[in-house]
């Protein structure tokens, strides 16, 4: 094992360590680490080379926007330019190692831009500066000049994916809804942005809105308005920013609407007479099912990835709790039993938890447990935590924080499965309900 890689995991690990006991292995050599501190992989990134004359001050956004997704994730430390005994290091050129080991550098990242037109072709390799040797081979991404953020994503989630063994989650997207005015008259508007909060936006006009939900692809997003007066639900195109109302059972009031993991179905709540299940319809429309029928208000549904099970929160015991049923119904399993009520459940992209917000002695969480209720944590605590939302990989949660008092205003945050790396995602104003799409292709 490459002894970057072999350091990486070790931080990696640790700092997922709480969730669960991480088994690294490549070839023979296998790692077990159950605890440790995390200290961050130092990595240079020496100024990258143009190719074609004129794409100097791309070259240099796109190599800042590699290195802030690295930082990020609170897994990798840069270096700074200051410190590199050869900062002009030409693109394909074989590094002189010890130039890198001198500064501590154990990964070394260089890359090359070159812009004819409108056509951007990024290029990037990643050495392992301790054993001397390529991380992979080299690769190219092409796309447009206006797409130059993506290309800085595109390379960083390669760099992630190589050392950590993990998918990237750099490029893509956050549907939300962005909020102004005061408390108690707040415009609300669906807007999208890029993880990191650049380039936000507006998919909607103002209007009472909540809860939207990005499709699997990423090209559609649901979401919960009162246009009509009661809340109905609403599928929205997010390129043309076309939108429709969805064709559900007749009821009251119909809301929290999510995608099945292959985006046919829309599993959905509504109320009617009082009382509140789930049901499921295609999303072209037709006869909707009903899954739960219970004295009781079943709500906030979320599939499982393989699109066989379902989770969602329900009173039906007293207080909100979540259950796990089959996706056609049918009976639902109690999971959680810890004290506090529990909400807005959703499965991780990879299976194995479940994200939830948690409210008790006057707090709320975001907090995560296994699919059958055990080994539950709370990641953050704060006066509203709530609506948890995970990354394309697995390794990383969304949420909406609210602060207290008249002028209390919601923002989105993100922390890790592990409870570390808490921050604000800079969305330029208020902010709330994320809900994180796919990576783009």
């Amino acid at each position: 094992m490459n002894r970057i890689i072999l350091a990486l995991w070790a931080a990696l690990i640790a700092a997922f360590a709480l969730a669960h006991p991480v088994h690294a292995q490549q070839g023979p050599l296998s790692i077990t680490i159950t605890e440790g501190v995390i200290e961050p992989i130092p990595f240079a990134v020496p100024a990258f080379t143009v190719e074609i004359g004129g794409a100097e001050s791309v070259a240099r956004d796109i190599a800042s926007v590699v290195s802030a997704d690295l930082v990020g994730t609170g897994l990798f430390r840069e270096i700074p330019s200051s410190a590199f005994i050869n900062p002009n290091l030409p693109f394909g050129t074989a590094p002189v190692y010890t130039d890198w080991t001198a500064i501590n550098a154990q990964a070394l990242i260089t890359g090359a831009v070159a812009v004819s037109g409108d056509q951007l072709i990024v290029k990037f390799r990643l050495y392992d500066v301790f054993s001397g040797a390529e991380l992979g081979e080299g690769l190219q991404f092409a796309g447009t000049v206006a797409g130059w953020r993506r290309m800085g994503h595109k390379v960083a989630d390669a760099v992630y994916s190589r050392i950590t063994g993990e998918g990237g989650y750099f490029d893509s997207r956050v549907v939300f809804v962005s909020e102004s005015g005061p408390k108690d008259a707040r415009a609300k508007r669906l807007a999208v942005m890029d993880y990191d909060g650049a380039g936000v936006q507006f998919l909607t006009q103002s209007g009472l809105l909540f809860a939207p939900r990005f499709s699997p692809d990423g090209s559609r997003v649901l979401y919960t308005s009162y246009e009509s007066g009661v809340p109905a639900i609403y599928l929205l195109d997010v390129a043309s920013v076309r939108q429709q109302r969805i064709a559900t059972e007749t009821g009251e009031m119909t809301f929290s609407p999510r995608f099945s993991p292959d985006g046919q179905h829309v599993i959905y709540s509504l109320t009617n007479g009082g009382n509140t299940d789930i049901y499921m319809t295609n999303v072209g429309g037709g006869a909707s099912s009903r899954l739960t029928s219970a004295p009781s208000i079943e709500t906030a549904p979320s599939f499982s990835p393989d699109g066989s099970q379902i989770v969602f929160e329900s009173d039906r015991s007293g207080t909100q709790q979540l259950y796990v049923m089959s996706a056609s119904g049918g009976e639902p399993v109690r999971i959680s039993f810890g004290d506090g009520r529990y909400s807005t459940p959703v499965w991780s992209p990879r299976g194995d938890l479940i994200a939830f917000t948690k409210q008790g002695d006057g707090r709320f969480y975001i907090g995560v447990m296994r699919t059958d209720g055990s080994e539950e944590r709370l990641l953050t605590s704060s006066f509203l935590d709530e609506g948890p939302t995970w990354a394309p990989n697995g390794r990383v949660l969304m949420f909406t924080r609210e602060t207290q008092g008249a002028d209390g205003a919601p923002t989105v945050y993100s922390v890790d499965v592990s409870g570390r790396n808490l921050k604000q995602v800079p969305t330029g104003g208020m902010a709330s309900d994320p809900s994180w799409g796919p990576l783009q292709p």
